[in-house]
């Protein structure tokens, strides 16, 4: 049994003709699929490589764990993450589309509108909290190098919406570059994102380095904090944390597919995956948690952010390198998991009026208007940005996994993706398949419930888990509703 069908019953073995109104070039199926492992690798790289990165492992070491127990969460977690990544991978890599074009398959030419919107949606709101601490890392930059501009970095006396002048300049600053590079296109940004990831390994590494030649190695210490659970105690916390790391890497692994769709094959995007999730989300916790803690016995104090520590450092040449190279990597994040993804998912909606530059241009002026310095500035709400991003994310992931292995039995006829025919087999009703829009509607009610009503007694914890509980009733309330279309489709390849 193939992976993929080709052939239609609306084509009927001639040349296939996609409707207009469901495709450009930017969706079509690639005519070349050149990427290799390392490409994958490096996607990978610069999605881990930020300052979000750095500040999310960094305070899951100060959760009170112990440091092996943080460890192997992080470990847990990012292995999730890379096995649900080979699942979305599969469909998108072997027909050459992107995410929003092989949800048809699921929700109807139509209906795949849905999770695009959701999807690009909560791309805006990372787009623009990615690009708030790229210009955090940039205003240490200029106040090292300007000190006349130290009084316009404070929000207090020269402030805005919450964010200060500096912070302004900086943002917008930043929001012009990453246009830039997208605006050139994707071969452009692969090449920008392969240079990223290696570049924060260095800086990191000489970064630590440098502490360690200032403390000692004797003064490495893996302890961010001090242990408080210990036991079965500290279960539901190491459970809390692996479910943080699957909840953070939850928006690039849902559209996964807009890359994996430029493999040269599955076994190569594999691969990169397996190097870029957990081999390399270990070593770069490891380095994480090992520079902030000799920034206690240089600095006289803990330091979780990199800016800040590289901030502390006496020459300027480093700082400006350091924190330069934090922006540069922060970017990479934002273009390849934040940029391409609403480009697709908003081009979907109007293949003929938004091209992929335009739905890129639209999720920027979004990013802007949300005013991303709010959702991100404390831990508390970092925590609950992530849940509710969560409680929506699972529900459109569980569809998905459940529709290609288990409803098509992997099986996608390409040309019926592009095809407005009610003989084509993703039409449903009239564009729309109920099954799929139902099961996301009860999953994402029932997972952000826990979010919404985190004072009632057990809230707070269940709300850890949203995009579990989003993906898990998700695919259940699919499975459950496609009853029918699953034995229709085991008769139909003679299962």
């Amino acid at each position: 049994m193939t992976d993929t069908i080709t052939s239609s019953a609306v084509s009927a073995g001639e040349p296939p003709t996609y409707d207009p109104r469901l495709t450009n070039e930017d969706l079509a199926p690639l005519r070349e699929q050149s990427w290799g492992t390392y490409n994958i690798f490096a996607f990978w790289m610069s999605d881990v490589h930020s300052v979000g990165g750095y500040v999310t492992a960094g305070s899951l070491f100060a959760l009170g764990l112990a440091s092996w127990q943080v460890l192997a969460a992080l470990l847990i977690g990012i292995t999730i993450v890379y096995f649900f990544c080979n699942l979305v991978a599969k469909p998108s890599q072997m027909t050459g589309v992107p995410y929003p074009v092989i949800c048809r398959s699921a929700f109807g030419v139509l209906g795949a509108n849905i999770p695009a919107i959701i999807r690009g949606l909560i791309a805006v709101a990372w787009y623009g909290i990615q690009t708030f601490l790229a210009s955090a890392a940039l205003d240490v930059v200029l106040v090292k190098l300007f000190p006349g501009l130290a009084p316009y970095a404070v929000t207090a006396d020269h402030g805005f919406l919450g964010l200060s002048a500096l912070g302004w300049g900086s943002f917008l600053l930043l929001w012009v570059v990453q246009a830039c590079v997208f605006w050139r296109g994707m071969e452009s940004i692969r090449k920008f994102i392969d240079f990223c990831g290696p570049a924060v390994y260095v800086v990191m590494f000489a970064l630590c380095g440098y502490l360690i030649a200032k403390a000692g190695w004797g003064a490495i210490d893996l302890k961010l904090g001090d242990v408080k659970y210990t036991g079965w105690a500290s279960v539901p916390v190491m459970l809390g944390a692996i479910a943080l790391v699957v909840s953070y890497f939850s928006g690039p692994m849902l559209n996964f597919g807009d890359f994996s769709r430029y493999g040269k094959s599955f076994a190569a995007v594999k691969k990169g995956n397996f190097l870029g999730l957990p081999v390399n989300f270990l070593v770069f916790s490891v380095l994480v948690v090992v520079t902030a803690s000799l920034t206690l016995p240089v600095y006289g104090e803990l330091i979780t952010d990199p800016v800040a520590t590289v901030a502390e450092i006496d020459s300027t040449f480093a700082i400006v390198l350091g924190a330069l190279t934090f922006t540069i990597a922060t970017i990479g994040i934002n273009i390849v998991a934040n940029f391409i993804s609403p480009a697709f998912d908003f081009s979907n909606v109007s293949p003929q009026r938004i091209s992929w530059r335009a739905g890129g241009m639209i999720a920027a002026v979004g990013s802007v208007l949300i005013t991303p310095w709010n959702l991100y500035n404390n831990p508390d709400v970092i925590h609950y940005t992530l849940e509710v991003l969560g409680a929506f994310i699972g529900p459109l992931f569980g569809v998905l996994i459940c529709d290609y292995y288990l409803v098509r039995k992997q099986q996608v006829i390409v040309d019926d993706l592009f095809t407005m025919s009610e003989r084509g087999s993703y039409y449903y009703a009239k564009g729309y398949h109920p099954a799929a829009i139902i099961a996301t509607a009860v999953a994402a009610v029932v997972a952000v419930f826990p979010v919404l009503a985190n004072s009632l007694p057990g809230m707070h914890t269940a709300a850890q888990y949203s995009w579990f509980i989003g993906c898990g009733i998700g695919f259940v309330v699919y499975y459950l509703l496609t009853g029918a279309e699953r034995t229709a489709a085991v008769e139909e390849v003679g299962v």
